[in-house]
């Protein structure tokens, strides 16, 4: 008959908030009457639970409930990068947990269990898309880091709406192409193709290599059960496993460096990486709910001041001039990153990642929207978030 914790929070941090039952002894007979209650031992009193308060902004988690767009499949992450507070998290569709309260009618089960759009998935943290564009910035940290870029360097081949690798033309976003771009113009403007020719610049060993040092394919450890774990290789042994040592070639580089390939990324994830981009000091906790217990181990990435400093201006012009300048705020300086991820299974995904002020963060969103097309259609609801929040 005990109440317990079946799932997030409660599930999580079910020990602390329980409490322990009391005990009270009675002398009983061979039938199971009681005869006699008083003095056959010490009555133990029941214990309450611990109260656990999160870290939640419950006016801005309705703000961003009312502000998804209805009907609409996704999830949105809102942290603290200096102190990894989950300050908002939804996940569309959604559905009431009071109903698993006391046992839950078979019918409703059913009808959550089998729905198509799988209301029971925390988006935010257990599914996992294509990171896309906000992945390139990632590849950018890597490229700097190793001294093979500056902001200011260009490409052998300027866009032209494709690149030719082995026979085989990877497109751009932009049919149109690009033109001779800097990097921060590659950033500014997502440019597929330079960034192809970034990955090969890199190689894919060292590609994968450091992308996986910079937290590629590890859960966060937010304080939920179930997290899922992130999708992208950890070496070039993954490809022979999977294709055969014959199978591949390396124009899988190319897909890797903008975000598709072999390659999904729970929006935690994402969200975490920028946050740890926007923090003072490139470290941050751990993302979580209710406070981090003393002596918790803090993530670092390992990128110079001088790098992270960079890809700040390059994502500052993404949202100053780039491909979410319809998302502009006045007066308010944002750094951010749209991106389009490829859906073998219908319209693409829409993703923005953004954190401000820019120049001493305080808040960083992350948000995905299923079927959006494009992520210039996400940001306009990420700055709003923003905005709301400062």
């Amino acid at each position: 008959g005990t109440l317990v914790g079946r799932d997030g929070l409660e599930r999580q941090y079910d020990t602390e908030l329980r409490g322990r039952d009391g005990v009270r002894f009675v002398e009983v007979d061979a039938l199971g009457r009681t005869v006699r209650e008083e003095g056959v031992a010490p009555t133990l009193a029941p214990q309450p639970g611990k109260t656990i308060r999160t870290s939640l902004d419950i006016t801005l988690q309705r703000f961003v409930a009312d502000l998804f767009p209805a009907g609409r499949r996704g999830a949105v992450v809102v942290l603290d990068p200096r102190t990894g507070e989950v300050l908002s998290m939804y996940s569309s569709p959604t559905y009431d947990p009071n109903a698993f309260s006391g046992g839950i009618d078979p019918a409703v089960w059913d009808a959550l269990s089998s729905a198509p759009d799988h209301p029971l998935i925390n988006r935010a943290i257990q599914a996992a898309y294509p990171p896309a564009s906000p992945w390139k910035v990632l590849v950018a940290a890597i490229a700097l880091q190793r001294g093979i870029v500056t902001l200011d360097s260009h490409m052998a081949i300027p866009c032209r709406g494709g690149f030719e690798y082995y026979g085989r033309c990877f497109r751009c976003w932009k049919t149109e192409g690009h033109g001779d771009l800097t990097l921060l113009e590659a950033i500014k403007y997502s440019c597929d193709v330079y960034f192809y020719q970034l990955g090969l610049k890199l190689g894919l060993t060292e590609l994968l290599q450091d992308a996986a040092a910079l937290g590629g394919h590890d859960p966060v450890g937010i304080d939920l059960p179930h997290e899922r774990t992130s999708i992208f290789p950890p070496s070039t042994e993954y490809f022979n496993k999977r294709y055969g040592p014959r199978g591949w070639t390396r124009a899988v580089t190319l897909n890797l460096a903008i975000g598709q390939g072999e390659n999904v990324q729970t929006p935690i994830n994402v969200a975490y990486f920028y946050a740890l981009l926007a923090s003072p000091n490139g470290e941050a906790p751990p993302p979580h709910l209710v406070a981090v217990p003393a002596g918790t181990p803090t993530r670092r990435l390992q990128l110079s001041a001088s790098v992270r400093n960079d890809l700040r201006a390059a994502l500052i012009s993404v949202v100053e001039g780039g491909t979410a300048a319809a998302a502009r705020i006045e007066d308010l300086h944002i750094a951010g990153k749209t991106g389009t991820a490829q859906n073998p299974q219908g319209p693409e995904h829409g993703w923005f990642v953004a954190f401000a002020p820019a120049e001493a963060p305080r808040v960083v969103v992350a948000a995905i929207v299923e079927f959006a097309e494009h992520g210039s259609e996400v940001a306009p609801m990420v700055t709003r978030i923003i905005a709301r929040y400062l």
